[in-house]
């Protein structure tokens, strides 16, 4: 272990991980093996995995910024193989939760926030300057743009690609694209899915279900009723399955959807 920094007695940190100069290991911290830490970073209250990036200046399981919040021992807790950049703030939980959680090999760009009690999945693209409130869900394989504002309590679905500048209020179900101030839905996100090997029919019964949910004009229970009658490959069940389990809302199209061609 390289470890030039800051390091609180309680804090365990593998021999093969490095700490920088000026960085502060706080309090309750685990760093795993071959992490590595930058210059300035801060950390506490985190159970960090293996291999990690963490780059100069990173806020790392610092407290809610959340006026209920008290003092209470909560976490920040991050996989495997992830890269945080400059300047990052990923607060630790509440004790609403208890904890904030970040899978693995996701890519969190400079000056992003990933507020407290969020739930973000392995894989995930955070694009500079983006921030996630409070109790937002993101699932595998999301790519959130540049000046993105996802809203407390937001789901954003698998697979899911939101275009720069939005302001998202409502789920975005799995395998859409979503853009726009407030943000809409613009179709599926087919170049992912093209990109992920998704089978051919596949991919056509997750255009029927999206055609069926928001542009045949039946209401949203009608429309689930019609879609679940019939059998469904494992995505379009996946895509209904977010829809009727949403709390908050769901994202809705524009009037003139794109990429969702035939």
């Amino acid at each position: 272990m390289t470890a030039v920094g800051n390091i609180h007695p309680s804090a365990r940190i593998d021999p093969a991980a490095e700490i920088g100069p000026y960085a502060v290991i706080g309090e309750d911290t685990v760093i795993g093996a071959r992490t590595k830490v930058g210059p300035h970073a801060v950390i506490e209250f985190a159970t960090i995995g293996q291999d990690n990036k963490i780059f100069p200046g990173c806020f790392i399981g610092t407290a809610p910024q959340d006026l209920k919040y008290a003092g209470q021992k909560t976490r920040f807790v991050m996989g495997d193989r992830n890269t945080v950049r400059e300047a990052a703030h990923l607060n630790r939980g509440t004790t609403a939760t208890g904890e904030t959680r970040i899978g693995s090999e996701c890519l969190i760009m400079a000056f992003t926030h990933i507020a407290h009690d969020c739930r973000v999945g392995n894989r995930v693209i955070l694009v500079n300057n983006s921030g996630l409130a409070g109790h937002v869900e993101v699932a595998d394989n999301v790519i959130i743009s540049t000046q993105v504002g996802v809203h407390q309590f937001v789901r954003v679905g698998r697979g899911v690609m939101i275009s720069a500048g939005s302001m998202v209020g409502k789920d975005v179900p799995p395998f859409c694209y979503a853009q726009g101030d407030r943000a809409r839905l613009r179709g599926l996100n087919l170049v992912g899915l093209r990109r992920s090997g998704l089978p051919r029919q596949n991919l056509s019964a997750l255009k029927e279900a999206y055609k069926t949910l928001f542009l045949s004009g039946l209401l949203q229970e009608e429309a689930l009723r019609r879609l679940k009658s019939s059998p469904q490959p494992p995505e379009a069940q996946e895509f209904i399955a977010f829809v009727e389990g949403s709390k908050r809302g769901v994202m809705r199209p524009t009037a003139e959807p794109e990429e969702v061609e035939a």
